[in-house]
Order: structure tokens, then C-alpha cells, then sequence
């Protein structure tokens, strides 16, 4: 029981961060400082998909499965329902370098919007004085 909960946890985990290399710009607009994970983040996402990577917590979520005794992922809530979104079955080398792209180009727009925002404010509170 607890390998199931264990491999549930990481397949949680892995869908936080694939959530925030996603989406963890909107983050930095309200806390300046994740801009420090999420760079990093975005750079091993955009690598790790361009180049048909595992993750580390791919091989570890299916470790605690077999450690569970689990053959498939038709058990729990989040294994039928989160699984599909973390390993489509559909996941091909072009896939993956679309994802990738597409993860680096939603960050650029995300990010160009947010320095952009930033240069105005900037410039308008300048032009105030």
C-alpha cells in the first residue's frame, strides 16, 4: 500500500512541474523571485522533451508501481485520470519536440509580456517626475 502512495506522490509531483515549467510564468508576475526556479525549469522541460528524455521521476514513479505489485495504472483516481496528461499515448520524438517548442514559446510570450509590463510602469513612473 504505501509503494502505491509513493508512485501516486511522485506522478503527483511530476504534474506539479510539468504545471509550473507550463504556467510558472503567471507566478513570477506575482513573485519576482520564483523567476529563479522557474528559468531553470523551463530550461530542463524544453530539453528533456527536444530531446526524447525520461524524467528521473518516471523511472522512480514506476519502481514504487512494481514494488506495489501493479502491473497497469487502471487502480486509483490519479492513475486513471492523471496518467493519460503526464504519458500521452500518442508521444512521439516530433511530438515531444512540439511540446518543447511549444513550452518555450508559451514562456517567451508569458515572459515578453511581463518585462514588457515592467518597461511601462517603469517608463511611466519615470515620465511622472
Amino acid at each position: 500500500m504505501i509503494y502505491r502512495w509513493l508512485a501516486d506522490g511522485v506522478l503527483l509531483l511530476h504534474l506539479a512541474f510539468i504545471l509550473f515549467v507550463l504556467f510558472g510564468a503567471l507566478l513570477v508576475w506575482r513573485r519576482r523571485k520564483v523567476i529563479w526556479l522557474h528559468l531553470p525549469a523551463v530550461g530542463w522541460g524544453v530539453v528533456v522533451e527536444v530531446n526524447g528524455w525520461f524524467c528521473p521521476l518516471t523511472p522512480l514513479e514506476v519502481r514504487f508501481r512494481v514494488l506495489a505489485g501493479d502491473a497497469g495504472y487502471d487502480g486509483s483516481f490519479v492513475e486513471r485520470y492523471l496518467l493519460p496528461i503526464v504519458y500521452p499515448s500518442a508521444l512521439t520524438p516530433t511530438v515531444q519536440m512540439v511540446l518543447g517548442v511549444g513550452v518555450l514559446l508559451l514562456n517567451a510570450v508569458l515572459y515578453g509580456r511581463l518585462f514588457w509590463a515592467d518597461a511601462r510602469r517603469k517608463g511611466g513612473d519615470a515620465s511622472r517626475e
